[in-house]
């Protein structure tokens, strides 16, 4: 039950990158609007690229589980700064309407925010937990460790 249940996290880690890197690369533009509501405006090509990729490559290498610990590590460095950026609900002035309109009530943004960033802080525990454990049972390094090659007869 552990192997399995250790699979299904990385999974679902793993996916959540992919998408994530998926929606990055579809939506190119629109998020270089964001990054610049939310001061972000040096070297954004180079940014948006990088993170791209670190999502790509550590999403994959979750998904598959090779390289796990580099996996969690390239998207640690890409998850963390982006929380605390993105998500910053204790700063003052909060001024989040630009990116949330519908809602008329800082208090009400002020809440979102703080679930959006508390969730994220979740997911950096997971990679966290990931980072520690290592890959687990299922992974294609421990197919390729116990994989039987024959033997060429002479």
């Amino acid at each position: 039950m552990k192997r399995t249940a250790d699979l299904i996290g990385r999974l679902f880690l793993g996916f959540i990158f992919l998408y994530e890197a998926y929606d990055a690369t579809f939506y190119y533009k629109a998020n270089k609007e964001k990054m610049s509501a939310y001061g972000l405006i040096w070297n954004q090509d180079w940014l948006l690229i990088s993170a791209i990729v670190f999502l790509i490559l550590g999403g994959t290498l979750l998904v598959i589980g090779y390289r796990t610990q580099l996996g969690s590590f390239l998207l640690l460095l890409y998850w963390l700064p982006i929380t605390f950026v993105v998500h910053a609900f204790w700063r003052e002035p909060f001024d989040c309407q630009t990116v949330f309109p519908c809602y008329e009530r800082i208090e009400d943004l002020r809440r979102l925010e703080a679930t959006f960033f508390m969730k994220n802080i979740a997911i950096a525990g997971g990679l966290l937990m990931v980072f520690a454990n290592g890959t687990g049972s299922y992974s294609i390094r421990r197919i390729f460790a116990t994989a039987k090659v024959p033997r060429k007869k002479k």
